[in-house]
């Protein structure tokens, strides 16, 4: 089973604020959701909390939700309470390629034993209090970058990225 990572995050790492994004970009979630649909995805309970009730669960995908909450519910979820267990889920449901989805704690776990990383690399410096892991980049290779300009939709520019592990 591949191990994928899939974020949004900017030059200096940040990946969220106040438990938000803090950007819109639509071109980006709509990547997120044709990345992710028909497949588990995993995130924390704090990344879970913060989707509005009427994604949750996320369409079209498998959601595995990983706390410390013995008693926490997730309502049409798969919830466990460690990423190993987050992982045996995935298999157990046959998953070719599952997407681990965040936050910080859970991505940090899960770059451990990452195969691929699909970033949305934003060409910008911005506020947060949330932060993508430190990635070494000499234990991956780039295997495709497509350019998305800002426009009207879109206050920042990004690269959809992604790396394979050597």
């Amino acid at each position: 089973m591949i191990i994928s990572l899939i974020a949004a995050l900017a030059k200096n790492r940040v990946i969220g604020k106040n438990n938000d994004l803090p950007w819109r970009l639509p071109d980006d979630m709509k990547y997120f959701m044709e990345t992710t649909k028909g497949h588990c995805v995993i995130m924390g309970r704090k990344n879970y909390d913060s989707l509005p009730h009427k994604f949750r669960p996320l369409a079209n995908r498998t959601n595995i939700v990983v706390t410390r909450q013995q008693n926490f519910e997730a309502k049409g979820c798969i919830v466990v309470h460690s990423m190993e267990d987050a992982l045996k889920a995935a298999q157990q449901h046959n998953e070719k390629e599952v997407f681990v989805m965040g936050g910080a704690e859970i991505y940090a776990q899960a770059l451990k034993v990452a195969n691929r990383l699909y970033l949305t690399e934003i060409d910008a410096e911005i506020d947060g209090d949330t932060f993508f892991p430190a990635v070494n980049y000499n234990d991956y290779k780039e295997i495709s970058r497509i350019k998305h300009h800002a426009d009207e939709k879109h206050r920042y520019a990004f690269d959809f990225v992604v790396y394979e592990r050597k």
